[in-house]
């Protein structure tokens, strides 16, 4: 596959952009190759600069459950885009939008919109501590809850870690009171929970981790999250940015607050977090908890999550046909394999590790075969299958892939495993 275009152009952006890029896994650096610079997207495909055609299991890292440019959307788009870019100033949109979110979340009695899943999990986590009066946070390794400073901390040896920051310029002062224990290790959390109970503001965690690679929560570990919460005061964080209108997870358990983004914006910059109202009214202006955004419910982004989630409600099964289609995909993929992989799936989310045994946590997924994968992903690219260049990312199907799609998706797999053996 040819990509001297998209080489020039990769060197051009690095004398402007650290890496070349704006978001550090679009560099491929994991994959040692240059990345493919898009032109332009329509259904479930992506198309660059030099003019190839790839199926797109990427879907802008989520959003793009509807497929690319879906004509409804567009369309809502366009007329929106006449009536003014931004306002500064509350709409009927954002209320049409809120209404839409509470028919799948009904925990989320009160919500904010914000621009980003890092601004709705940063101001969660700062409504529960002033909600609770307390500092400590506990969150779980491998999930990752958008960049601000005090979520950025690694896990050190044993269960749980106290400050120490993952990244230059996090300050050990604001990570000294995140948590850090396995992921779906509930002998860990009640352990924590007994020592320091009493002084932690809430638990965040992807109920479904989409950010170590697809990893499942394990019978009971939401519930021992929700019971410990609840004894102890604390308030339970659901992370649904990634997963949030793909899986259903609140029917059986249901947390205190609740972040989204990715498909509530239908492709454009768009979040959102709420929940409980005795929590969310002590957000300024009801309350004391401070939080703004010159941009937050920005007409655009309201236009093309309205049109977006009104197709999913008004569709037919539409999760659920989205779910067998995914189902079907990767059963034809394990039937190819020809070495030992694990599929994990979520609704429409899936993940393919290169390992032989399940993936639970973390240190799981990083003892899978990165050198495999690394192998599959360019021949997968070099076919035209654009998947996410990282091992440890999740992959998605939209309403647009068709059965034509998958047909070419396995036979490019099929090519790609036989290098592997």
């Amino acid at each position: 596959m040819k990509l001297e275009k998209s080489a020039a152009a990769f060197e051009l952006a690095k004398k402007f952009m650290p890496g070349g890029v704006n978001s550090p896994v679009r560099s491929y650096q994991n994959v040692d190759c240059n990345p493919p610079f898009i032109s332009r997207a329509k259904g479930s495909h992506i198309f660059d600069i030099d003019g190839n055609n790839f199926i797109d299991y990427v879907g802008s890292w989520g959003p793009m459950i509807l497929g690319h440019a879906n004509e409804k959307v567009v369309d809502a788009l366009k007329k929106a885009v006449e009536r003014g870019t931004s306002y500064g100033a509350p709409t009927e949109l954002e209320t049409e939008l809120a209404k839409l979110v509470q028919k799948f979340y009904h925990s989320m009695e009160v919500m904010r919109m914000v621009n980003s899943g890092t601004e709705a999990t940063m101001s969660a986590l700062r409504v529960a501590r002033g909600f609770t009066r307390r500092e400590k946070i506990v969150k779980f390794i491998g999930c990752y809850h958008g960049h601000s400073d005090s979520l950025l901390v690694n896990a050190g040896s044993g269960a749980a870690t106290f400050g120490e920051p993952s990244s230059p310029g996090v300050t050990v002062g604001t990570a000294k009171d995140t948590i850090a224990l396995p992921y779906n290790d509930i002998a860990a959390v009640e352990k924590i929970f007994n020592e320091c109970g009493e002084q932690i503001a809430a638990v965040i965690v992807e109920p479904v981790a989409g950010n170590m690679g697809l990893v499942l929560p394990e019978e009971n570990f939401l519930q021992t999250l929700r019971d410990v919460t609840k004894k102890y005061g604390a308030v339970l964080i659901f992370d649904e940015v990634m997963s949030g209108f793909r899986v259903t997870v609140q029917n059986k358990i249901t947390p205190d607050l609740t972040c989204l983004g990715k498909i509530i914006g239908g492709g454009l910059p768009c979040a959102c977090y709420g929940g409980k109202a005795e929590i969310m009214r002590n957000v300024s202006p009801d309350g004391k908890i401070y939080q703004a955004g010159t941009l937050s419910g920005n007409p655009l982004a309201m236009t093309a999550g309205i049109e977006t989630l009104k197709i999913l409600i008004e569709t037919p099964k539409f999760t659920e046909n989205l779910t067998a289609k995914t189902s079907k995909l990767l059963a034809e993929i394990k039937k190819v394999a020809g070495v030992e992989i694990q599929t994990p799936q979520a609704g429409s989310m899936f993940c393919i590790f290169f390992s032989d045994k399940k993936v639970r946590n973390y240190a799981d997924a990083a003892a899978s075969n990165q050198a495999q994968f690394k192998k599959w992903f360019i021949a997968m690219l070099d076919q035209g299958i654009y998947l996410a260049p990282s091992q440890f990312e999740t992959l998605f199907v939209s309403a647009a892939h068709t059965d034509e799609d998958f047909a070419k998706t396995i036979d490019a797999a099929k090519i790609a495993f036989k290098e592997l053996i």
